[in-house]
């Protein structure tokens, strides 16, 4: 066990993504054309039409966090917030732009072994990180608490430690009172450890999160849903069979997929076939996807088929 435990903190891919030059791309996808869905919440009033063909609403207000604590100023780099008191470090990309219009809020889940700082630019791609801040929006990536333990995230093997998605609570209401956020459009993502975090937080954050991307994560255990009635959208991606570091992640994400569409949700899995890695060829078409399905968009505009040049491993 203890060999595993190594090898899964000097994951195979972490090496490609220090040495390896970021890929993005300049794909200027258009914000919504009718404005921004801004830091009110409605149960029921449509918040636009998004990028995808569905109607998209806002999330429920009683599923808004407001802040536990005193909130820190927005700005590029790393920000200090203190959900229930706990000081927690987050990494922050930001622009300018979020002081004049209500952006999407991304929250970017690293792998163990990985980095809070390196990582996010890596999984969404530069140019992508580009876009969400010209639209006025935030990537945030958690720092892991200093009692973790072997992983990074309390919820990667199981357990009800919501410590993690306090900090994601906190940095999203923070950021509501500070900068502003576009309600439909929040968004998480991560590798592995993270992958299996955004699973759980898939579930337990359902009340805002629009939609999710796993990158070898997966359904480990199924938790209490916050919101059964918001179906979010997942693009879940694995490795194939040689994706195994401790834990086999094709059939756990296969397993998500399954849980997802018999309750209801739009998902669909991409087997990129490189074992335990990050598909950078596939960051445009994770950024589309975000763009594509805001909060409660149903049907999903891919219900019929992928946009062209999604990656042809990709499959509904």
């Amino acid at each position: 066990m203890a060999d595993m435990v190594r090898r899964l903190g000097a994951l195979p891919w972490l090496l490609v993504a220090v040495v390896a030059p970021l890929v993005g791309c300049g794909d200027d996808e258009a914000a919504d054309d009718d404005g921004t869905q801004s830091s009110s919440a409605s149960s029921s009033g449509a918040g636009g039409g998004g990028g995808g063909g569905g109607s998209a609403l806002s999330p429920a207000a009683e599923f808004i966090p407001t802040p536990s604590g005193s909130c820190p100023e927005f700005a590029q780099g790393t920000i200090t917030v203190t959900p229930d008191g706990k000081p927690r470090d987050v990494e922050i990309w930001i622009s300018e732009v979020a002081a004049e219009k209500d952006g999407p809020l991304v929250f970017y889940w690293h792998g163990t072994g990985s980095s809070p700082t390196l990582e996010p630019p890596y999984g969404l791609g530069q140019d992508n990180v580009d876009a969400i801040l010209a639209e006025g929006g935030i990537v945030a990536a958690a720092h892991a608490a200093d009692d973790s333990g072997t992983f990074p995230w309390y919820l990667t093997t199981g357990g009800d430690n919501e410590g993690d998605l306090r900090v994601a609570d906190e940095v999203l209401a923070c950021a509501i009172e500070k900068v502003g956020v576009d309600l439909r459009r929040i968004h998480s993502i991560g590798m592995s450890a993270g992958g299996l975090n955004t699973t759980q937080m898939s579930w337990r954050r359902s009340g805002y999160l629009a939609s999710v991307v796993t990158y070898s994560g997966g359904e480990l255990s199924k938790p209490e849903v916050q919101d059964p009635s918001n179906k979010f959208a997942a693009m879940i991606f694995h490795g194939g069979d040689s994706d195994t570091v401790i834990i086999d992640f094709k059939p756990i994400s296969e397993k998500y997929r399954d849980t997802l569409r018999a309750d209801g949700h739009f998902a669909f899995i991409c087997d990129h076939g490189m074992g335990h890695d990050i598909p950078v060829d596939a960051v445009d078409s994770v950024h589309q996807f975000f763009v594509d399905h805001p909060f409660g968009t149903q049907p999903s505009p891919y219900a019929e088929g992928l946009p062209a040049g999604f990656p042809s491993y990709c499959s509904l």
